[in-house]
């Protein structure tokens, strides 16, 4: 069993400070000597296919060399560069690439328990809500152990934006997505909108600017605004579709990244370099989810010069969507042990005073039959 070891909050703020100065030395010294001709590269892959997402992800890979005192090194592949998005995984096991930067659904079809690990329709609503599962609930730990029994290790989440819909056609309350032929990424995100009406198809992210021009979908979750601006959506799409004011989607505010590693990859590094890649990556959310939202405030201005326009469901939508999803929350639960053991981890968190997520009411008659 792998578990995490615990992180050293002075050692994270030093080495977090790496990309401002002087610190960057004092890391680096105890690795210079052994670093000298004998940088590790790893080829990583993100599922990013353009945009602030892509671009953010290779400044950040072109810094680890520096940082790590020339002991680490990322080259990095935007989506499909190397192997196609549903293939990442395969890439990293076999050795084709050391990591991988997916949207972490993608690992669903591996991992059962995956679609928990990820922000699912209605769940945790906010970033800092999965920070706290992962970093204070255990959500890491349980993490490592499922990657590690498919010879990966999970480094650590990383936030990136909400997924927002874009479609041809207005869509004002949930009844509009009856009979529309829309891209999901499968699994209990499909279920919710086929109970809806909707007419679901899984796609990579990297297929649905051509699947919306030539009308195989008309409807489209993706990730925010700035990233599917620059994907070219404004230009297939009449619509955007949102939450409430303040809910900036309406079934998945918030979505997560993560870094993956081959296992023979991880093992090959020293326990001071899997440390500062720990806590690189953790340091990384942070920046990726910031960079991300600053871009969204530009793409807004693009969109609504582009004639884009923006609808927003009420929050009798969002009450009526959560009684869909939640009997949906349970049936993938009760499909696999560990999913069952990290989503009641999360239903105890969604139904505390912390959140109230989740009235008593809703859950009535269902059960965790495999805990």
């Amino acid at each position: 069993m792998l578990t995490s070891k615990p992180i050293d909050r002075r050692a994270f703020l030093g080495r977090s400070a790496l990309i401002g100065g002087t610190a960057a030395a004092g890391l680096a010294a105890p690795h210079v000597a052994r670093a000298q001709g004998q940088t590790t590269t790893w080829r990583v892959q993100t599922s990013w296919p353009g945009g602030i997402g892509l671009t953010t992800f290779k400044d950040w890979c072109s810094t680890i060399k520096e940082k790590s005192g020339g002991e680490l090194e990322f080259t990095a592949f935007g989506a499909n560069d190397v192997v196609g998005d549903f293939q990442l995984f395969d890439a990293v096991k076999n050795g084709v690439l050391e990591a991988v930067n997916p949207f972490t659904i993608y690992a669903q079809g591996i991992i059962p328990a995956a679609v928990f690990l990820t922000s699912y329709p209605l769940g945790l609503r906010n970033p800092h809500e999965f920070d706290t599962f992962y970093y204070g609930l255990g959500g890491l730990e349980i993490a490592r152990e499922l990657y590690a029994a498919q010879g990966m290790y999970f480094v650590g989440p990383i936030q990136h934006d909400a997924n927002i819909i874009h479609s041809k056609v207005p869509i004002r309350s949930i009844d509009d997505f009856r009979d529309r032929k829309m891209r999901l990424p499968g699994g209990m995100v499909a279920e919710v909108f086929q109970a809806l009406g909707a007419k679901t198809t899984v796609l990579p992210g990297s297929e649905i600017f051509p699947a919306l021009e030539k009308g195989t979908i008309d409807v489209a979750d993706f990730t925010g605004p700035a990233v599917n601006y620059a994907l070219g959506f404004s230009q297939v799409t009449k619509y955007i579709s949102m939450g409430p004011p303040g809910f900036m989607s309406l079934y998945q505010p918030v979505d997560l990244m993560d870094l993956t590693v081959g296992m023979d990859a991880w093992n090959k590094l020293s326990p001071q370099m899997q440390q500062f890649v720990e806590m690189e990556t953790h340091a990384y959310s942070d920046m990726h989810h910031a960079a991300i939202q600053k871009a969204n405030q530009e793409a807004w201005k693009k969109f609504e010069a582009d004639g884009t326009e923006v609808t927003r469901l009420t929050q009798d939508d969002v009450a009526l969507m959560t009684e869909v999803a939640v009997p949906i929350w349970f049936n993938w639960a009760n499909k696999d042990a560990n999913a069952a053991k990290v989503f009641k981890i999360q239903l105890d968190y969604m139904q505390s005073g912390s959140l109230g997520y989740v009235d008593p009411s809703l859950i009535e008659g269902l059960e965790l039959t495999n805990l």
